[in-house]
């Protein structure tokens, strides 16, 4: 892992620091499938990249940054504004390792709404309509971007992690939504448990990955 997390980190450094290209793995118009956007239109913009590292990622190709052009932003937000859904979800990998000020900047200005879907594991850069933090124990989040979120997602892979949301909703803001979300591998066994859970602890709701149930991207 140690040499993995190394090469991810040697091509981040590719990246301009000015944000004026970023290194896009995929873009595809989809239905926002989990969180407090389920079900409504989005162009998603994922970003490669990641140094957090989950064992159980389902994109681990996103990774390596170097193995994704470099995309000057001017590109991204023109395919962008092409579609009817006005409303951007930046996600990776983490992509908060990058400058997004001129990114966000640029979807603002042409009447896109701009989310991000983050670990929040480096501080927040860009101008958001809707922060999902979904922290990761594998790379805990940056203490500043507690107060930004409008979502805090976590995902349950096992009992123990009950608790550590708790741990992670205490630092929110208190208008900040909660969520909990089964790891999809064992969806089947952690369900049931979150649903208990939300019963006896109604401050959370359940999030699930409903576009893999209807087989969308």
């Amino acid at each position: 892992m140690e040499e993995v997390k190394a090469i991810k980190t040697a091509s981040i450094h590719q990246v301009p620091k000015d944000g004026s290209q970023l290194p896009l793995m995929e873009a595809f118009y989809t239905i926002q499938g989990e969180g407090g956007n389920t079900g409504t239109a989005a162009y998603f913009i994922r970003l490669g990249g990641c140094d957090v590292g989950c064992h159980w990622c389902d994109v681990k190709e996103s990774w390596d940054a170097e193995a994704h052009p470099l995309t000057p932003i001017e590109d991204i937000v023109e395919t962008a504004a092409a579609y009817l859904g006005k409303a951007v979800v930046i996600t990776g990998g983490e992509p908060l390792l990058y400058n997004l000020g001129p990114l966000t900047e640029q979807l603002q200005a042409r009447g896109i709404k701009t989310y991000i879907e983050t670990s929040g594991a480096y501080p927040v850069s860009g101008s958001w309509d809707w922060i999902c933090l979904s922290p990761k124990k594998f790379k805990q989040p940056d203490p500043s971007v507690y107060p930004f979120a409008h979502e805090l997602k976590v995902v349950i892979f096992n009992k123990s992690d009950f608790k550590w949301a708790e741990e992670h909703a205490a630092k929110v803001g208190e208008h900040c939504r909660l969520y909990l979300q089964p790891e999809w591998g064992k969806a089947n066994e952690m369900t049931p448990l979150i649903v208990e859970y939300v019963k006896n602890n109604p401050k959370w709701r359940v999030s699930l990955q409903t576009h893999k149930y209807m087989d969308i991207p």
